[in-house]
């Protein structure tokens, strides 16, 4: 056998060992699924659909999409330059590197709900906790997903542009900028879907937005009208993908 081929059967032996394991860490069993009657009876339960509370649950979802929007725009405005002193192949020098990936990480690893606990003290119940939680959780991570895309950039358009003499700040924006500006915007419009979602878990600790309006709903098992907070979740995330789509189609 070819030692390649080796290579890649010894490589898929192990990932299918590690499967195996972590399958029977986290007790993986897939006679449970007996219980499914359990949750398509709770699913019976959601119709026919409330539109009862439809305005106010209209109105928390304007308010999560404003916290999602608020958190990410602000982050990606943080994160982008950022980016630059995180990234080997432009940062001024290694201290820099670290200290920058350092920040990225450490706000990247704190989860969501851990950053809200902190700052509801702080500034109080509503919808500005929420939209702080969501900035600095994705700084770390915008910051990350940037500065990578960064590193695997073509060297010879900022190649072409230092050899004119232009300073540092001009080789970035005409060298580099233009090659990962769609993967940006990708990656943005992504991490939005991603706080729209985010926010339902920030409702749970009174961040405001359609996640509390939820929490409420089930926990006075109105589950018609929980159902109607669902459907508003659902369009939420499908207006943000399809926008980002008109838009990247547009830069691209």
């Amino acid at each position: 056998m070819h030692r390649r081929n080796v290579k890649r059967l010894g490589a898929f032996l192990l990932l299918v060992a590690a499967a195996i394991w972590a399958a029977r860490g986290t007790g993986v069993n897939l006679a449970q699924f007996r219980n499914l009657l359990n949750s398509v009876d709770l699913l019976g339960k959601f119709f026919p659909l409330d539109w009862a509370d439809a305005d106010l649950t209209f109105t928390s979802a304007v308010v999560t999409l404003q916290m999602a929007f608020l958190g990410t725009l602000t982050a990606l405005l943080v994160a982008f330059p950022t980016a630059f002193l995180a990234a080997r192949n432009t940062a001024p020098s290694r201290g820099v590197y670290a200290a920058a990936r350092g920040v990225l990480n450490v706000l990247r690893a704190v989860p969501e709900i851990v950053i809200a606990l902190l700052l509801v003290p702080m500034v109080g119940l509503g919808p500005f906790p929420g939209v702080l939680t969501i900035f600095l959780h994705n700084v770390g991570v915008l910051g990350k997903l940037i500065s990578e895309l960064i590193e695997a950039v073509d060297p010879g358009p900022p190649e072409a542009v230092a050899s004119t003499g232009a300073r540092r700040l001009l080789v970035y924006l005409y060298g580099i900028v233009p090659q990962i500006w769609p993967n940006v915007l990708s990656q943005y419009f992504y991490r939005f879907e991603v706080a729209i979602r985010s926010s339902l878990f920030l409702g749970l600790i009174g961040a405001g937005g359609i996640g509390e309006q939820l929490l409420i709903h089930f926990k006075l098992f109105q589950y018609p009208r929980m159902a109607v907070d669902i459907l508003a979740i659902i369009a939420l995330v499908m207006a943000v993908d399809a926008l980002g789509g008109v838009v990247r189609k547009r830069v691209i």
